[in-house]
């Protein structure tokens, strides 16, 4: 934003073409990137078969980012560009339409299941242990 007393000297050349080819690549990014970025990303087609839909549901992300350049010092040298971008999809689980009725269901991770009620019962048993041995020192 400028005021009309702003004083500041045109941009030089150089660095309005860095600046514009930075700008242009990451509208060409976004351009892409968002493209991709609708319902169909995270809820993926249905499928039916004897009466039953899923439709499977993931978590996706995009991000991109981008740089610029401009003229250094008084050597007027220096360069400038840069960009990247990129995507990731995880499957969360999906929703199954049976008789009128749609459920979620999650996909868990398998090692989950084994390591919480494992990691409770452990410390259900060491905890009243480990209580009891501080209270004795306690005491002595």
């Amino acid at each position: 934003m400028t005021s009309p007393d702003d004083t500041t000297q045109p941009v030089p050349l150089a660095d309005m073409t860095a600046a514009h080819a930075s700008v242009t690549l990451l509208e060409r990014l976004a351009d892409k990137l968002g493209g991709r970025a609708s319902v169909t990303a995270v809820y993926g087609e249905p499928v039916t078969s004897e009466g039953v839909t899923v439709i499977p549901v993931a978590a996706v992300g995009f991000g991109f980012g981008g740089g610029a350049g401009r003229e250094v010092g008084t050597a007027k040298t220096g360069e400038g560009g840069g960009g990247g971008g990129g995507a990731g999809a995880r499957p969360l689980g999906f929703i199954q339409i049976k008789d009128g009725t749609a459920t979620y269901k999650p996909i868990r991770d398998p090692w989950v299941d084994v390591i919480i009620p494992l990691t409770a019962l452990l410390a259900g048993t060491a905890l009243p242990r480990l209580a009891r041995r501080l209270a004795k020192r306690r005491i002595h």
